[in-house]
């Protein structure tokens, strides 16, 4: 059976008693790969107020991965832009995320971003 990345070696006690699909979803909220997704999904849903409303319609969040936010910019001069701003992304995402997971900004530029 194919596995997605992070979950390869995932050896998975059965148990032949049901569970609550809130208990699942908790449990599978506390996995590092769902955990990173979250991340990025309140990052996104917060993205306008983040970056304010012309920065945002040209950029969006990509990945978090070791502390570094991976932005992604629809042309060369947004993308300079977005890093011009990269101190205040970070400050404005931690904000955003009540906590220092933003160390740093990574820019990217992807047309259509």
């Amino acid at each position: 059976m194919p596995h997605s990345k992070g979950w390869r070696g995932r050896r998975d006690e059965r148990t032949s008693t049901g569970d609550s699909i809130g208990r699942v979803v908790d449990a599978l909220l506390r996995e590092p790969a769902f955990a990173r997704g979250v991340v990025i999904g309140r990052l996104a849903a917060d993205w306008e107020r983040i970056v304010g409303p012309r920065l945002s319609a040209e950029t969006s969040p990509v990945s978090l991965e070791a502390g570094t936010l991976v932005v992604a910019a629809s042309t060369g001069p947004w993308g300079a832009q977005a890093g011009f701003l990269a101190e205040e992304i970070t400050r404005q995402a931690n904000r955003a995320l009540g906590r220092d997971d933003v160390r740093a900004v990574r820019v990217v530029v992807r047309p259509n971003a």
